[in-house]
């Protein structure tokens, strides 16, 4: 650690965020290796180090022979003044080195609302903000992640975009980034390589012209430019890396324990969710070797708990074998293990016995919806019938918490469909009292609603979000009529899910008020600490950009989308079709009852997208 770094760390909140040295951070010799990489989390060591991606492919760059990858995480505001006044530019957290002298500066991008952040990071890092500024081949900045399915917004400053899984792309570019450099190529022409590459978006390539109405007219990309690109996956998971020696942090995390992805992809296709049609098709890993892997990475960490990971565990079809495997290494142990992201249509008794072994934390279900009509227009499958059975279950087996999660604001709803959130909490309630082996323990019902964002690549793409003024009318009508003082009521502010949308969905003239908004103060929007609506409408004023072009205008099927160069593998004619099927209020059978043509079977030849 440099002098200056340890000036100043005593005056900092948690300076374990800065220092590294943690136990299975890789270190490596600076004279061995010929390539480094700084893999970025525009947001605070604390969220940066849960994220499942992150660890990966820290793992499979320091896999590679002369290639060091370092982390890097945005500073909070008392560090980044500090760094500021005392010339210390934003640096790895392995060697202590400054990113800008590094070879390939990479960004790890899931929530719109980082965006400032990067632009943050790359001022800290002495680096121009856009990529026609920095002419030489290195660094080269690189961002992948579930937000560049639509980067738009990030176009001008980012030279290079990784669509999908980047396990197997990320090697192909540092190779490609290796070759270019020992011949001497122009960044021009690497990128033109790079562009070459499935998975690989280059903006810069891609002419973007615009009607009078600000709707968009053209995207033509340069001769030899692909006119689409399309997501990679990583074919077989079970040949995938994962790291058995996670990085233990020096400081509390958000998610501190081992995580253990189970598949990836989902089968169900609810109509609001980007991840679930962004991450197929499904592909499983064998149980046997998860049961290695999970335990290895106990044993490497010395963690005391594991989560498995994945955006519907209980999907997962040998997930009791799985539950009994670990739990044979796990309970005399003293280690426990959490099963998020499960399904009210299969929470078994099965599984509940098994659950039961482990520390009884509170059981989190998302009907979505509060009505039956409703669920069925998001094709959510889930009936109420099957949360009351889940949530039966549950409370017979001695659990005495439930979450409830909700989104106000979507596609069709109405009033009815508010009030049928808080009916559902009073008969989950009455289940309670109903099932409950010991009723003078007492019950939480916590139920949470958010704003509908609708995202890119889904099949409510082209519909508007509700007004933050119709959103709270929503949000009073629902608390109103709330019942009961076992029931608790959360609510999602709007002002950032509003900004959310905008982003989401927003296309490249948005650079200029990110910069400006930037230039004006916005950093860590996520945090209440720093985020300031008014200083973003302030922000759209001045670009002569109005947010709700953005947001809540529904747009017609015959428009081109600023994401339309990109692809996750699903056709627009299916998400058409399934927006249609949302208002007949018409469900869509799950992918292991039906094939329904969505197109993620093309990605992924000699496999049935069921595991």
């Amino acid at each position: 650690m440099n002098r200056s770094l340890e000036h100043i760390l005593p005056r900092v909140q948690k300076p374990a965020r800065y220092t590294g040295g943690e136990y299975n951070a890789v270190v490596k010799d600076r004279t061995a290796v010929d390539t480094r990489v700084a893999l970025c989390f525009p947001d605070t060591y604390e969220i940066g180090m849960s994220n499942l991606g992150v660890r990966i492919l820290y793992g499979v760059m320091n896999a590679l022979e002369g290639v060091w990858c370092e982390r890097v995480f945005a500073p909070w505001g008392d560090m980044e003044q500090e760094m500021r006044q005392g010339g210390i530019p934003l640096y790895g957290l392995e060697s202590g080195d400054a990113i800008s002298d590094f070879d390939i500066i990479g960004f790890s991008l899931g929530y719109e609302l980082a965006y400032t952040n990067v632009l943050n990071m790359l001022d800290l890092a002495g680096l121009p903000l856009r990529s026609e500024e920095r002419e030489s081949l290195s660094p080269l900045i690189i961002a992948g992640g579930t937000c560049v399915y639509n980067g738009e917004p990030l176009a001008p400053f980012i030279d290079i975009f990784s669509l999908g899984e980047g396990e197997d792309v990320t090697v192909e570019l540092i190779e490609l980034y290796r070759k270019a450099r020992e011949e001497c190529w122009s960044k021009q022409e690497l990128l033109l390589a790079a562009a070459q590459i499935p998975g690989l978006y280059v903006p810069s390539l891609y002419q973007v012209d615009y009607h009078d109405d600000g709707t968009i007219a053209t995207i033509i990309p340069q001769a030899g430019v692909p006119k689409v690109v399309t997501k990679r996956i990583v074919q077989d998971l079970n040949k995938s890396y994962f790291p058995v020696n996670p990085i233990v942090p020096s400081t509390e995390i958000v998610h501190d324990r081992v995580m253990l992805e189970v598949f990836r992809g989902c089968i169900r296709g609810c109509r609001f969710c980007q991840a679930g049609y962004a991450y197929r098709p499904v592909r499983a890993k064998d149980p046997a070797l998860l049961v290695r892997q999970g335990i290895d990475a106990c044993r490497n960490s010395g963690y005391q708990e594991m989560t498995l990971a994945s955006l519907s565990t209980s999907d997962y079809r040998p997930l009791v074998d799985l539950c009994d495997g670990l739990l044979a290494y796990c309970e005399p142990n003293g280690i426990s293990l959490s099963l998020p992201s499960l399904r009210a249509d299969n929470f078994s008794m099965n599984l509940m016995e098994r659950l039961q072994h482990v520390r009884k934390s509170g059981l989190t279900f998302a009907p979505e919806a509060g009505t039956q009509r409703l669920r069925d227009a998001i094709n959510k499958n889930v009936t109420e019938e099957d949360l009351m059975q889940s949530c039966r279950t549950a409370f017979s087996g001695g659990w005495s918490a439930v979450k409830l999660y909700f989104m106000l604001g979507l596609p069709t709803e109405t009033d009815e469909d508010v009030l049928g959130i808080a009916d559902l909490a009073d008969k989950v309630y009455h289940v309670w009292r109903e099932s409950t082996p010991n009723p003078k323990r007492g019950v939480r019902i916590t139920v949470s609603t958010s704003c509908f964002i609708p995202k890119p690549h889904t099949a409510f793409q082209w519909e508007g979000q509700v007004s933050m003024e119709e959103y709270r009318r929503r949000v009073t009508l629902l608390r109103n009529n709330m019942r009961g003082r076992s029931i608790s009521y959360r609510w999602h502010d709007p002002e950032t899910s509003y900004l959310e949308a905008v982003f989401a969905r927003g296309d490249r003239r948005l650079a200029d008020v990110l910069e400006q908004a930037w230039r004006n103060g916005a950093k860590f929007d996520t945090w209440s600490e720093y985020f300031s609506y008014q200083r973003w409408m302030d922000t759209f004023a001045a670009c002569g950009l109005d947010p709700d072009f953005y947001a809540a205008r529904v747009r017609p099927r015959e428009e081109l989308l600023p994401w339309s160069v990109t692809s996750t593998g699903i056709h627009t004619n299916f998400f058409w079709r399934e927006r249609e099927r949302a208002y007949e209020a018409v469900i869509t059978p799950d992918c292991r009852k039906q094939c329904t043509g969505c197109g993620a079977d093309q990605l992924y030849p000699g496999g049935n997208c069921d595991e």
